[in-house]
């Protein structure tokens, strides 16, 4: 009989298996966009103002078209559950997962022509919107190399959804390093017109970040053709998709693509209400918030991680191992997220060097902002993990509707007035802000948790569980 620190161990050493893969994916990503913004700060001011506005809109609606598609792998990983004796797929299975990976591309084409669109349409409405002139006339070129690249962004997510899904997310992460290298070169060739490329100046960094998409997308593609278990499951033919499946993942896709703009609204009001408290606020709001989202994608990849092996132990009835699954991604999520706390709390002015100078004007007041707000982060990171993982359990569960309305709960009705009540009305300015955060965060991450155990023991009591 296995002890429960055996069984634990034993789950978490599975979880790992994708969340790890996932999660430095997600860190290597980050250092996409992060190398785009270095590369406009090198070319001064006004291009990091002009190309900084327009990475601001084009990630917003990319967030929400990978949202589009994010249950294509709780679909693919349910399906493919269903295997004889020696791992190999049943003909229904196999035609299920085909299906799927047809209404996925089809979905991530639709999404991301819409997107485009949006994306241009923003761009022209931003000028009215109080922007400064210049600012806008300098992000319009960057927009318009940018907006056709997210058709390609989005087959990536849909090939990788449907790669994670089938559990082989190996090749991810040398494709998205690989990318990485790609990106800082391409940025530095069309920029200046080195080698045969043609100079572009700024609008060059967004063709460079349209063509890795495109590049990303073919290379995971290829990757999957060579893979025996994947090539046979990978139709490309997304016309032969059929409407059923089309209208299932859309019903899926768009409460998790309101989740995320949601979300990333939610953070964006919020930076604008610590603005009003001046620029060194902000400047450590930014700093502390940039770690935070570092760190935050190790939750994100638990979340996936979890959500894929809660759609499989379902498929396979398997409720009490998917309740454990929760225990065990909220154990590894509390192992990481104790390590970074302590390192926030011991040694803060390493931490924030690279982010914040103290010799700079206003330097020290931001530094001092900055390392009270590492405090809060220190507890915030538990709660922020936790509602992610919420998120992707339910999610599991092909409840991506409850997952949207317990966020508009946590973030707006309880996060965002605590947050302006903690600075305003108690006179506690940032850290009060960041109080708020923590407060909406915590609320949020319990009423996820608290769903997924009521619709599991909703499971439970329809019919009985295997262990």
């Amino acid at each position: 009989m296995p002890t429960p620190l055996t069984t634990l161990l034993r789950d978490g050493r599975a979880l790992a298996t994708l969340a790890v893969p996932l999660a430095l994916t997600q860190l290597a990503q980050v250092a996409l966009t992060t190398t785009d913004t270095v590369v406009m700060g090198l070319m001064g001011t006004e291009a990091l103002a002009g190309g900084g506005l327009a990475l601001v809109v084009f990630n917003q609606l990319r967030t929400m078209g990978v949202g589009m598609v994010t249950a294509v792998g709780n679909q693919v990983s349910a399906a493919s559950a269903r295997a004889d004796e020696d791992e190999h797929l049943t003909d229904e299975a196999r035609e299920e997962v085909v299906d799927i990976v047809r209404a996925a591309l089809a979905l991530a084409t639709l999404s991301g022509i819409v997107g485009a669109v949006v994306i241009l349409l923003i761009g022209q409405a931003v000028a009215f919107l109080g922007q400064d002139p210049e600012v806008v006339e300098t992000a319009w070129p960057v927009l318009l190399a940018l907006a056709p690249g997210l058709i390609p962004c989005l087959w990536f997510q849909a090939i990788r959804q449907f790669t994670v899904g089938m559990r082989r997310p190996q090749a991810l992460l040398r494709i998205t390093l690989a990318s990485v290298a790609v990106n800082a070169a391409l940025n530095w060739g069309l920029i200046d017109g080195v080698w045969i490329l043609p100079e572009l100046g700024l609008p060059g960094i967004g063709v460079s970040t349209s063509l890795v998409y495109a590049l990303t997308c073919l290379a995971l593609h290829v990757s999957a053709r060579r893979d025996p278990r994947l090539a046979p499951l990978l139709d490309v033919r997304m016309w032969k998709a059929r409407p059923a499946t089309l209208r299932r993942l859309t019903g899926l896709g768009l409460p998790i693509a309101a989740t995320y703009g949601s979300e990333a609204g939610f953070f964006s009001v919020v930076a604008l209400i610590i603005g009003t408290f001046g620029g060194a606020a902000l400047a450590a709001h930014t700093a502390v918030n940039q770690l935070v989202y570092i760190v935050f994608q190790t939750a994100v990849g638990l979340s996936h991680a979890a959500s894929l092996n809660v759609s499989r132990e379902l498929a396979l009835n398997r409720i009490t191992a998917a309740r454990r699954l929760k225990n065990t991604a909220l154990a590894c999520a509390v192992a990481v997220m104790a390590v970074v706390g302590v390192v926030y709390l011991t040694v803060p002015g390493l931490v924030l060097r690279p982010f914040l100078d103290p010799s700079a004007p206003e330097g020290n007041n931001a530094t001092d902002i900055a390392t009270k707000l590492l405090a809060v982060a220190a507890v915030l990171q538990f709660f922020d993990c936790a509602q992610n993982i919420g998120v992707g359990l339910l999610r599991g569960l092909d409840d991506t509707r409850s997952g949207f309305r317990i966020t508009l709960v946590g973030y707006w009705l309880i996060g965002l007035p605590a947050a302006w009540l903690l600075g305003h009305l108690a006179d506690l300015e940032t850290v009060g802000v960041w109080l708020g955060l923590l407060t909406g965060l915590a609320a949020t991450a319990v009423l996820l948790l608290r769903r997924y155990n009521q619709a599991l023991s909703g499971r439970a009591a329809v019919k009985p569980a295997v262990a």
